[in-house]
Parts: structure tokens; sequence; C-alpha cells
């Protein structure tokens, strides 16, 4: 295969201010320390993050003709993700969304529905999976209305029809009140699903993450992994189960791409030949370093500290 890992999904311009006062809308103006403009999107992160972390890497995503993406397409080929796989069009705009952060380092994203971010469908990935990678991430289930999951289910069976290749799913918040029921056509596919408590809870309706797992199983999910932010992630299967705490003492300065950056270090320890729990552990340790910065591109030092607080777990293989 020609790439070890092929990551899809959406790459878009972030424009991010933080820390921002939640009184914005009834001071009209406030302070915030950190202003600037990023490249960000699910699938750019994990793509980023993995090149950073040493990983061959391409992307399958959409992107306008315009300077935001052309934005896109420099930090993509400055980080070393291979694009040639990016589809580009002169009638849709490449996505720009506002990013604002709290003093917490939560985000709160402001959109635009008719840009690239929603309109990434079937026919701009199906052609290019012959020679995907050996594993594939499709970076976010709902993100995009065009991507249904019969279209998903489309996308899912031609990745699987090459023997051994692995099928990683991340997902973003369902929209329009589907259920864990809705996704059964396609969770066979899908090796490990890596959906938050979140976006686990409102497709099960369970708040607790073990009882969400437990239906997504049900349901006919291979593994599922939930991210827990500051309490780490869950994580079962037919044969195993068990919880990775967060690594310690992090000072979260921006939590945007926190949840991609787990599911890159988790790409990347499969890729190793991490087992299960350990690639969890590598998650947990690479989503530590990227939320004490602002965005996910150029942090020198991630492969290094990633190594180092992996550590922090201890090995079991």
């Amino acid at each position: 295969m020609s790439c070890k890992v092929t990551v899809i999904g959406a790459a878009i311009v972030d424009i991010f201010a933080g820390a921002v006062d939640k009184e914005i809308f009834t001071k009209g103006s406030v302070p915030a320390r950190d202003i600037g403009m990023s490249c960000g999107g699910d699938a750019l992160n994990e793509a980023v993050v993995l090149s950073e972390l040493g990983t061959d890497v391409e992307i399958i995503s959409l992107l306008g003709e315009d300077e935001a993406g052309g934005i896109v397409k420099k930090c993509l080929d400055r980080n070393m993700v291979d694009t040639r796989k990016i589809t580009t069009s002169a009638d849709i705009p490449t996505a720009t969304n506002i990013v604002l952060v709290d003093g917490d380092g939560e985000r709160y994203f402001i959109t635009n529905p008719e840009s690239t971010l929603r309109k990434l469908s079937k026919e701009h990935i199906l052609s290019h999976l012959e020679d995907a990678g050996d594993i594939v991430s499709f970076a976010s289930i709902f993100v995009s209305p065009k991507l249904t999951v019969s279209d998903m289910g489309k996308v899912f069976e031609r990745i699987k029809q090459a023997p051994g290749r692995i099928l990683v799913a991340d997902m973003t918040t369902a929209k329009n009140g589907e259920t864990i029921k809705d996704l059964e056509p396609i969770l066979k596919y899908i090796d490990y699903i890596i959906p938050n408590e979140k976006e686990a809870s409102i497709l099960t309706g369970e708040s607790d993450p073990v009882k969400s797992a437990e239906l997504f199983l049900e349901h006919g999910a291979n593994t599922v992994i939930i991210k827990c932010g500051k309490e780490g992630c869950y994580y079962k299967n037919a044969s195993e189960e068990g919880h990775i705490p967060a690594y310690p003492d992090v000072k979260a300065v921006d939590t945007t791409g926190a949840g991609d950056s787990f599911v890159a270090g988790f790409i990347h320890g499969l890729s190793k030949g991490l087992c299960l729990q350990e690639a969890c552990k590598y998650g947990c340790a690479v989503s530590s370093v990227v939320v004490e910065h602002m965005g996910t591109q150029g942090i020198a030092e991630i492969s290094y500290e990633a190594k180092r607080r992996y550590q922090f777990y201890g090995c079991s293989n």
C-alpha cells in the first residue's frame, strides 16, 4: 500500500480567540490574549499530528479554489501530509470557522453550512480508496450531511475490501436525532469507533460510558473507545475492557483538536504494533501534549514528549 495511514474528512481555517469572557455578547468587547489564525478540521488535525509523530500520512478532503484553500494546502504541505487526494471546487468556499476559547480551554464554534466543511460527499472519497493506507481514519461521522449512513456504508465497505486494512472512525455530535440503532448498518465495518462521552450519550441515551459502550457492542460495534476528557478514556470489545486515566497535571490552554489528537496518537500506536490498551495510553499521552498549546500544528516537542508521557503509564505488552 502506498501510504501507512489515510485520513478522510475536513480541512479548514480556524480564526481563534482566547481566553474569551462569556460576557462578550453583553459587553460588546472583551480582551483576549491569544488571537490568531490556524488550520484545523478533524482530518487535518489528525493528519498533522500523525505526521508530527513520524507517521507516513495522506488526506482525502475537499477544499475551495480560494485563498483559504491555499492556506490549508500550504499548511498540509509544510507538515509533510500528502495532499494529492484533495478535491478542489470553484463553487464551494473553503470552510473558515470562528473558534472562541473560554478560560477553561473549552471551545465554541461558528461555522458556515455552505462551506466545504458540510459538503464532503462519497464522490470525493470513493475514487481514492483503492490504494489507501493500511489504516484508514474516517475523521468524523456526522460532520457532513452529504455523507448519510448509506453513503458511509458504501465508503466503509470499499475501505474494508483490502484484506487486513484497519478502519478507525471518530465522530461529532449527532445533529438530527440519530440513535445508536441508526448506525447499525455501518458499525460492522469499523474496527475502532471513538466517540467522546457526550457524543456516545446522545446516541445511546446513557450517561455512563460503560453502559454506552455496552450498547455500541450490542448494536454491532467491534471495539468502542469513549474519550472522557479529564477522565481519560474507556475501551471495550467482546474480550477486553478497561479505563486509561488522563495524563496528570496537564495545563490546558486550548482543547481544540484534543479528541482528534487522541485519535492520532491511538492510530500511531496501532501503526507501531501496540495492542488496544497500549494504543489508548498513547492516545492519552499525545492529547495531553496538544491541549497545552494553541492549535495542533508546530508542536516541535510532540514526538519526544508523547513518548515520555506514554512511559508514565508503564507497558503491559
